[in-house]
């Protein structure tokens, strides 16, 4: 009979996963407060009904439902958010094809400019962080912290009556 592999213990001198592990363990709640303050600036409604914008953008009209699933939120939290968003002109609701008594969320071309400027500034804030960075460095950290990102959206548990979105082209490549 194979007997199952070891349970890990404390990390141990010279042990460098376990130690990784730790450091990272330590660094991603860092990651995440240092996130947070940099928002900080920005109101809590109206950063939380933006990030709805990206995945309509990546992945096209999708139902609210669909939507609120996809960004693992309340469905009733999404609902207020996608509100304000149809409010602001960022979004507008179309017609399912596949079924007419349901819509589907597209953004808008003022919904495009938002996610534009979001863009821009996000990226002028990590040109200037990562400014000291060789081309490698910077290529690395993309790579595996996607790599991560994608290991951790794996990892999720999934509800069973949850329905896949199926990916655009885009997002497979």
């Amino acid at each position: 009979m194979p007997s199952s592999p070891a349970v890990p213990g404390p990390a141990t001198p010279g042990d460098d996963r376990l130690a990784d592990l730790r450091t990272l363990g330590e660094q991603l709640p860092r990651f995440m407060r240092l996130v947070h303050a940099l928002k900080a600036g920005q109101s809590a409604e109206s950063r939380a009904a933006l990030f709805l914008l990206f995945p309509l953008e990546r992945l096209g009209p999708l139902r609210q439902g669909a939507l609120a699933e996809l960004v693992h939120a309340d469905p009733s939290t999404v609902s207020r958010h996608v509100a304000a968003l149809i409010d602001q002109g960022l979004v507008r609701r179309v017609a399912d094809e596949t079924d007419g008594r349901a819509s589907r969320l597209v953004v808008t071309e003022a919904g495009r400019a938002v996610l534009a400027q979001v863009r821009t500034d996000r990226e002028a804030h990590l040109a200037r962080v990562t400014a000291g960075w060789t081309a490698a460095d910077l290529t690395a950290l993309t790579h595996l912290f996607g790599r991560l990102l994608d290991d951790l959206a794996a990892s999720l548990p999934s509800e069973p009556t949850a329905t896949p979105v199926a990916a655009s082209p885009r997002e497979k490549s």
